[in-house]
């Protein structure tokens, strides 16, 4: 899985480093998740702990959205052949399949061919009725992918409020409130588009705390922000942005477009949700492998969250506090953390990077002091995107430890100018997957090994 392991250390540590992660990934990946959380057995499909008796639908539909989309109905068709009577999926990771429809989105900003995938998809929702069964998929990325953006933004407006948002470092939930309230499939909508049509949501959540709302902007569970509270976002960042969107949300906020659909709304009585895969699938991987090496493994939690520069200062430090002192895991260990951090962007825009590099070269940076200072360098980092796309690189993000950083002042300039990549990539130090079938957020692992003998 990746493809560079050549050009990466070769030592002990980074070698279980890198095989966390790789085991992390593949533990989401939809074809393994759908194989072990799916299955049919005569009439009956199974998923998870529910059961759906196929002889009482008159089709049985595939549709949805987001980076891992393609392969979750790919592995479908798989359990399901031909019981599946149509179908059709946006994503930006094409994979090819036999009944289901895949269509071309494109992520992290959405863009015109997005939207007419998500024109054809929203028809076959609107021709379910009350005795079909479909089976939404939804996945990360399907935010930006599944674009249908409402009257009267056009795309271009919501192309440009995404970067806003992007750039100033906002938060998955904040830009998904914002987002939710400019579209005609975000917040609940694409449950109204289905009708009466019985509804198993496929999730792969790629969102702190598996947030059902925020996942894919929530297209099938109710929404508990508002126009005002998108307004909230766009002020408290001081965005400049179209007059088209702050109309939406102005006059939305008026009562002129209705809200989008809250708890108690009778669309979304026949909708069951279904969280097949989350960051603590991967989480527990990486953790598996770190025990079967002879490392006690130690997961921080799945919840992290912040400036990515920030967070890699405080997990070195409790690195660095195990390796001293034996808390809070005894060496050798491997701590293991997950969530989502965040970039702001502080340089002139031309850096490269995204929060797993700039979380990698903090640690590196902080890390490269203490070994200056006598420390011996007995920890090494590996971050990643799941998904294997980090930021607007091409780059899954980075492997590191305190010799990674040979010129202190030039790695703090690129952290300070955004472009961790650069300096990264300068000292060998990316991680390169290309795009996996996945996306269950960020997984970070930290090797701690042993003193050596006195």
């Amino acid at each position: 899985m990746i493809r560079n392991r050549d050009t990466l250390p070769a030592t002990p540590s980074a070698t279980l480093a890198l095989d966390c992660l790789e085991a992390g990934i593949e533990a989401a990946d939809p074809r393994r998740v759908v194989s072990e959380r799916v299955s049919l057995s005569g009439d009956v499909l199974r998923v998870q702990d529910s059961a759906y008796d196929l002889s009482a639908f008159d089709r049985v539909l595939v549709l949805g959205g987001g980076n891992a989309a393609g392969y979750v109905a790919a592995a479908l068709e798989t359990v399901l052949g031909d019981r599946i009577d149509d179908g059709a999926v946006v994503t930006d990771n094409p994979v090819e399949t036999d009944r289901v429809r895949v269509l071309d989105g494109d992520h992290p900003v959405p863009t015109a061919s997005g939207v007419e995938s998500t024109r054809q998809m929203l028809e076959l929702a609107e021709s379910a009725g009350p005795n079909d069964l479909v089976l939404a998929v939804v996945t990360g990325g399907g935010s930006a992918l599944m674009a249908a953006p409402a009257d009267p933004v056009e795309l271009a407006d919501l192309q440009a409020v995404t970067e806003s948002l992007l750039g100033a470092g906002a938060s998955i939930d904040e830009i998904n409130a914002v987002r939710k309230h400019l579209s005609e499939i975000k917040g609940g909508r694409l449950a109204h588009r289905l009708g009466d049509a019985r509804v198993a949501g496929l999730l792969f959540s790629d969102v702190i705390g598996d947030d059902l709302s925020v996942i894919a902007s929530g297209p099938l569970v109710a929404d508990d922000t508002t126009y005002e509270d998108a307004l909230d976002v766009v002020e408290t960042y001081d965005l400049d942005v179209p007059s088209p969107v702050r109309r939406r949300l102005t006059d939305g906020a008026d009562g002129t477009y209705p809200e989008t659909p809250k708890a108690g709304d009778p669309a979304l009585d026949g909708v069951e949700i279904h969280v097949l895969a989350n960051n603590d699938t991967a989480l527990s991987a990486a953790a598996e492998v770190a025990e079967e090496r002879g490392y006690t493994p130690l997961v921080l939690g799945s919840r992290v969250r912040g400036e990515a520069r920030e967070a890699g200062k405080v997990v070195v430090g409790i690195a660095e506090s195990a390796a001293a002192v034996g808390e809070p895991v005894d060496p050798p260990g491997v701590l293991l953390s997950g969530g989502e951090t965040t970039v702001t962007i502080r340089g002139d825009g031309d850096g490269r990077g995204g929060p797993n590099q700039e979380f990698a070269l903090s640690c590196a940076i902080e890390r490269h002091g203490a070994v200056a200072r006598g420390s011996a360098d007995d920890v090494v980092v590996a971050s990643a995107d799941t998904d294997g796309i980090d930021g607007n690189s091409a780059y899954a993000g980075a492997l590191v430890s305190g010799g990674t950083v040979d010129d202190r002042t030039a790695a703090r300039r690129a952290l300070a100018e955004n472009d961790a990549e650069g300096y990264l990539d300068a000292n060998d130090a990316l991680v390169e997957t290309g795009p996996t079938t996945t996306n269950v957020n960020d997984l970070r692992v930290v090797v701690v090994e042993s003193p050596p003998p006195e």
